[in-house]
């Protein structure tokens, strides 16, 4: 599991894997990042995160409030190639990003305005470590009728690690299949499967994804016994 504790200490050339050195961002290279994302803030208004993967069910930052909110134009996508975590490069799995188009249902978070520096460069640290993502502010409604303005990791289309094909016949067998020192792939899948369920937000794309991953799993159980 991601802990607070192992982010603030992780290395982050070592600590999920063997991550090849051309994609590896800096301290600095992150630190600049997060500099011009907070450059580019809209307002002065609190500082929403959207989480629609792993943050949901472990978000490790701290948080005055959570509350389920959806972003219109993205949807969840595993187009993110994943060679590290969760996946090596001889057996890479996928990760979850935002492609555009539709629209996604997940948890916002409101960070305190007094530990906004420090939560964010954990957040980069989870986030960025290749700088697959571009960090961008979004308008975000939440279930109460709020609307917050919230930063977004969408997938830059741009970074080596894109893969252009998302469907579930092609990346149900990877997912399946790929495992790296933060676990398995498909837990990943199955957690954030579970996390949503709890939630009661359906997301018929991923429930599709995981039964295949299931049934994959199991043949491949079978034919091992």
């Amino acid at each position: 599991m991601l802990t607070r504790d192992f982010l603030l200490k992780a290395d982050c050339k070592t600590a999920f894997g063997d991550i090849e050195e051309s994609l590896l961002w800096s301290a600095e290279q992150r630190a600049a990042s997060l500099a011009a994302t907070l450059a580019c803030r809209p307002d002065h208004s609190p500082v929403w995160i959207f989480g629609y993967g792993s943050l949901m069910w472990n978000p490790v930052f701290e948080a005055d409030e959570a509350a389920t909110g959806t972003l219109v134009g993205w949807h969840r996508a595993f187009c993110l190639r994943l060679t590290a975590g969760r996946g090596t490069a001889s057996q890479p799995g996928r990760m979850l990003a935002l492609k555009e188009g539709g629209e996604t249902t997940g948890l916002a978070f409101c960070l305190p305005e007094a530990k906004l520096h420090e939560e964010l460069e954990l957040l980069w640290k989870r986030e960025m470590i290749t700088g697959c993502y571009l960090p961008t502010w979004c308008e975000l409604a939440l279930d109460d009728g709020r609307k917050v303005t919230a930063l977004v990791f969408i997938m830059d289309p741009r970074h080596p690690l894109y893969e252009t094909d998302s469907c579930p016949q092609t990346i149900a067998p990877l997912i399946a299949k790929a495992t790296g020192p933060l676990g398995t792939n498909a837990q990943y899948l199955f957690s954030l499967e579970k996390e949503l369920n709890q939630r009661g937000i359906n997301d018929d794309c991923l429930t599709d994804l995981a039964r295949k991953v299931r049934e994959l799993q199991q043949c491949h159980s079978g034919l091992a016994g």
